[in-house]
C-alpha cells in the first residue's frame, strides 16, 4: 500500500480524462484519478483507494467549493448509474473538455506541434439536445437472491441496478425501460431465459420501437415472451438475437423474429435505414446526420465521382455517397450489416453501389477512388489500410473516429506516409454526460 493510501486528501480539480474521472495534482505533484463526478474547477475531498507509482486513484467525498462548471443533473440515478459520468459538468464545459481532449491525443499520442494541433481542431460541436438524444439504450441482466434484475450497470462496472427510466433515451419512449425491466423480471419468475442484455431502440422520425433480447442458443419462451413485451410496450419489433462463444468474444448466430417487422427503421440523411437488431447505428440520429453533413462538406462529392466507403455498416454514409456520386465501393466486415446494407440499397432503388462483405485490408477495393470515408471501430485503422489508402489517388479523405487516441495515431501514420495530411478536424459531441466524442477529419491529398 502507499503512504497516501486511505487519505482524505483536498484537491483543485483541474480538467476531465479522456474517461469517467477528473484529474487533480496533489502539492508534491502526483496525478490523482478522481472518480465520483468531481467536475474541473471544483475544490473537493476525495479519498485515495490506490496509489501506483506517479499516479493515484481516489473517490470523491465532498465537494467543498462547487465549480462555476457544476450543474444539476435532471437524472435521479446519476449518482449510481455508470452511464453518464459528466453528468454534473455544463454542456459548454463538457465540449470544451471534449475538444481539448482530442487536441491533447494528436500532440501527446500523434506528436503533432501543439500550435498546429489547435490551430487544426475545430471547437466541438453540438448538434443534439443535452438529454433525451438517444435512440438506443442497452439494459443490463443480473440475479440477486433468487430474483432477476434488469437495468443499468452501477457505476463500478460489476453490479445492475433497477431504474425506471433513462433520461438520456428520447423523451417519448423512456416508459419502454420500465416496461421491459418489469416484463422480463415477470418471466423470468417461472421461466429461465438466459438474457445477457437487452437492446431498446427508439425512433421519433419513424415512431418504431423495438426491444431485442441477446440470449445463447437454447430453449427460450418465445411466445410469451412476444405476447408480454408486446402488450407491455406496443413494439413494432420484438427479436431475440442468438449468440455463442466465449464471453469477450461472442459471435451472433442469428436473429428470431418473436412479433412484430423484425427490424428496426429510422430517416436520416433525406433516405430511410432498416436495420436488424446486431447492425451499428449511431444512437444519436440528429448528431449522426450531422457527421454525414459535414463528410459529404469535406468531400464535395460529385456525380462523376467514384467513392469508396470503409467500415460502411448497414449504410449511414455509403447511401448519400450513392446519391451524390456516379460510383460506391463499401466494405463492411460485419454479416448482419451486410445483409442490411444490400436491402437500404434495394429499397433506397441504388444500383451504383458495389457492397463488399470482409474485412476493410483485405477486401480493399481494386480501384481508384475521387474521395473516400473511412468510419471504423474503436481500434481504428489497421496499418495495412493506411498504407492501401496512402496508395489511393483520392483527393481527399473523410476519417470519421470514435476515439482520439486511434486518430492521432492513424493521422501520425498517414503523415509519415506522406500522401494525406489532415486540414480540419472537427469534435463533435454524439454523446452528451459522457467523455466519448466523435471526430470528423478532411484529410487531403498533398499533391491535389
Amino acid at each position: 500500500m502507499g503512504e497516501l493510501s486511505g487519505a482524505t486528501l483536498t484537491l483543485r480539480v483541474e480538467r476531465m480524462s479522456y474517461g469517467a474521472d477528473a484529474i487533480a495534482h496533489t502539492d508534491e505533484g502526483k496525478t490523482v484519478f478522481i472518480a465520483g463526478g468531481a467536475v474541473p474547477g471544483d475544490v473537493i475531498e476525495a479519498e485515495v483507494t490506490r496509489e501506483k507509482g506517479s499516479f493515484a486513484n481516489a473517490r470523491l467525498t465532498r465537494v467543498v467549493e462547487p465549480s462555476p462548471s457544476r450543474v444539476n443533473a435532471p437524472c435521479p440515478y446519476v449518482d449510481v448509474c455508470g452511464g453518464c459520468p459528466w453528468a454534473h459538468l455544463s454542456r459548454e464545459a463538457q465540449l470544451a473538455e471534449k475538444r481539448g481532449n482530442v487536441v491533447s491525443s494528436l500532440t501527446r499520442i500523434g506528436h503533432m506541434d501543439a500550435t498546429r494541433a489547435e490551430e487544426l481542431v475545430a471547437p466541438a460541436e453540438r448538434p443534439s439536445d443535452d438529454w433525451g438524444y438517444r435512440n438506443k439504450v442497452e439494459l443490463a441482466v443480473a440475479a440477486s437472491r433468487g430474483r432477476t434484475i434488469v437495468g443499468m450497470h452501477a457505476q463500478d462496472g460489476k453490479t445492475v441496478i433497477k431504474v425506471d427510466r433513462c433520461p438520456l433515451l428520447d423523451s417519448r419512449y423512456q416508459k419502454a425501460v420500465k416496461s421491459v425491466s418489469g416484463s422480463l423480471a415477470y418471466i423470468a419468475g417461472s421461466h429461465g431465459l438466459d438474457i445477457e442484455r437487452v437492446g431498446i431502440r427508439a425512433s421519433r422520425r419513424t415512431k418504431d420501437l423495438e426491444v431485442a433480447l441477446w440470449t445463447s442458443t437454447g430453449a427460450f419462451p418465445r411466445a410469451q415472451v412476444a405476447k408480454v413485451l408486446q402488450d407491455a410496450t406496443k413494439a413494432t419489433s420484438v427479436v431475440r438475437v442468438l449468440t455463442k462463444g466465449p464471453s469477450k468474444a461472442r459471435k451472433v448466430t442469428g436473429v428470431e423474429r418473436l412479433s412484430g417487422k423484425g427490424c428496426w427503421e429510422e430517416r436520416i440523411a433525406g433516405g430511410q435505414m432498416l436495420l436488424s437488431a446486431p447492425s451499428f447505428f449511431q444512437v444519436n440520429t440528429v448528431g449522426a446526420e450531422r457527421l454525414v453533413e459535414l463528410a459529404l462538406e469535406s468531400l464535395a462529392p460529385d456525380a462523376d465521382d467514384e467513392a469508396m466507403d470503409l467500415y460502411c455498416g448497414a449504410g449511414t454514409f455509403t447511401l448519400p455517397l450513392a446519391r451524390a456520386c456516379g460510383y460506391v465501393s463499401a466494405v463492411e466486415s460485419s454479416g448482419p450489416a451486410v445483409r442490411d446494407l444490400r436491402r437500404n440499397l434495394e429499397k433506397a432503388q441504388l444500383d451504383n453501389v458495389d457492397a463488399i462483405g470482409g474485412d476493410a485490408g483485405r477486401e480493399f477495393p481494386d480501384t481508384d477512388a475521387d474521395i473516400i470515408v473511412v468510419d471504423p471501430p474503436r481500434a481504428g485503422l489497421a496499418e495495412d489500410v493506411v498504407r492501401q489508402l496512402s496508395e489511393q489517388p483520392a483527393r481527399a479523405i473523410a476519417y470519421v473516429s470514435c476515439d482520439p487516441a486511434t486518430l492521432a495515431r492513424d493521422i501520425a501514420r498517414f503523415e509519415e506516409a506522406g500522401t494525406f495530411s489532415p486540414e480540419r478536424v472537427t469534435p463533435v459531441d454524439l454523446f452528451p454526460q459522457t467523455f466519448h466524442v466523435e471526430t470528423v477529419v478532411l484529410l487531403s491529398h498533398e499533391n491535389k
